[in-house]
């Protein structure tokens, strides 16, 4: 296709989703304003974006910076700091933090994302201290299509008594769509009519500033996240967070460091500014990356490829899977959005035996921070039907940038 035609049929693409647009403007305005009055209420100041060393006893910045989250996400308590790793690292302290010998936890929202599996059932032949190690029962309920079986998670929860419900937010490498967060509300709600004392803890990564609430505003009683998907605000260069019931972010912390230290250690010899600036930024970040992600939603479907959410739906999380059904499309697609990144754009994506996955993995990341997915990027398990995921987009121009040359690069 020619860069003209390509031109006027992003144009028309861009004209027919007007309606989406606004709808993104209103939410990253009123998203917006909560993280401000997140900041007022916390009373952050410029001393807060200081580092510290050693033991970190003196660091006063990352006290203020978990102020500031637990305002936001409307929590109890909340840990924000650089030695979260990522969102697989977040995800395990509240597990087993909470967790005990003997407990179950029931996800129902289906199979957890592939780098939950080691974590859960552990690594055939080998000692890594996974949940199952510990005793710890893990079960999971399948979803009906987009929706969470609400049904047999109450017949699961009545028959095993479990401890936990686990919910995870974002499709990860499934088919299905991300999770309302009003969806997980009701089932959250629905569940602890039956049994009032489970803890639901909720797989936050991809989700946060999607809606205008988040999971601990609608019954969620822990979630964790990580900094360098929409929180970070393509800012933050390391870091992840967990929030919700201080006794429960209380455990999580001693999962982080030791019971008897909790957060109150913990040092970081550089400064805290990005983390701060990335959390304001998010909001507006994120409401352009799902501008973005619309966009191309519309022009693939216009190439005839499957591509979900639906074309005009508003994704509940920065991610956009599409159903190549074919190798070798997913690879080309993978390297020319690298070929269109800030870094490393003369990179050629391979195929790779990624840690945590079982199946081979092709990334494209041409990100300032290194496996931000904040950022645009995609990936995919080699394995049919060969679904890209791709997320992201500090920009809308270079989301639309991309799809330009998709359109172009298509015979």
């Amino acid at each position: 296709m020619q860069r003209t035609e390509a031109l006027a049929l992003i144009e028309e693409a861009e004209k027919s989703l007007k309606k989406q647009y606004k709808w993104l403007d209103d939410l990253a305005l009123s998203n917006s304003e909560k993280v401000l009055d997140a900041f007022y209420k916390a009373n952050v100041s410029l001393m807060n974006m200081s580092c510290s060393s050693g033991y970190g006893y003196e660091d006063t910045a990352k006290p203020k910076l978990c102020e500031v989250y637990k305002n936001i996400f409307k929590a109890e308590d909340a840990i924000v700091c650089p030695q979260i790793t990522c969102g697989t690292h977040a995800l395990t302290l509240p597990l087993f933090g909470i967790l005990r010998p003997g407990d179950v936890a029931l996800s129902i929202t289906g199979k957890p994302y592939d780098t939950m599996e080691d974590i859960i059932n552990g690594k055939e032949g080998e000692q890594i201290g996974s949940l199952s190690e510990f005793g710890i029962k893990f079960v999971n309920v399948d979803m009906k299509g987009n929706n969470i079986d609400i049904k047999t998670s109450i017949k699961l929860v009545k028959e095993l008594s479990p401890k936990m419900i686990y919910i995870q937010r974002s499709r990860g490498y499934s088919a299905r769509e991300a999770l309302s967060v009003y969806a997980i509300g009701e089932a959250i709600k629905k569940i602890k009519e039956v049994k009032s004392d489970i803890i639901a803890m909720v797989d936050n990564c991809y989700g946060e500033f999607t809606e205008d609430k988040e999971p601990i505003e609608l019954g969620a009683d822990i979630m964790a996240g990580s900094l360098m998907k929409n929180p970070g605000g393509g800012v933050a260069p390391t870091g992840g967070y967990v929030a919700g019931r201080k006794d429960l972010v209380s455990m999580a912390a001693g999962r982080l460091t030791a019971p008897s230290l909790g957060i109150e250690v913990g040092s970081y010899n550089a400064s805290y500014y990005p983390f701060f600036e990335g959390i304001f930024l998010a909001p507006h970040m994120v409401a352009g990356a799902l501008k973005g992600n619309i966009l191309l939603g519309k022009i693939l479907a216009e190439n005839n490829i499957n591509s979900t959410p639906k074309v005009g739906v508003i994704p509940h999380d920065i991610v956009r899977s599409i159903n190549f059904n074919d190798e070798k499309k997913l690879i080309d697609f993978c390297r020319l959005v690298q070929r269109y990144s800030p870094i490393d754009s003369n990179a050629v994506p391979m195929p790779w035996d990624m840690p945590g996955y079982k199946d081979q993995v092709i990334m494209a990341a041409g990100t300032f921070i290194q496996g931000s997915t904040m950022e645009l990027s995609c990936d995919g398990p080699i394995r049919p039907p060969y679904i890209c995921y791709i997320q992201g987009g500090l920009t809308y121009e270079h989301l639309k940038i991309l799809c330009l040359n998709y359109l172009c690069c298509e015979p």
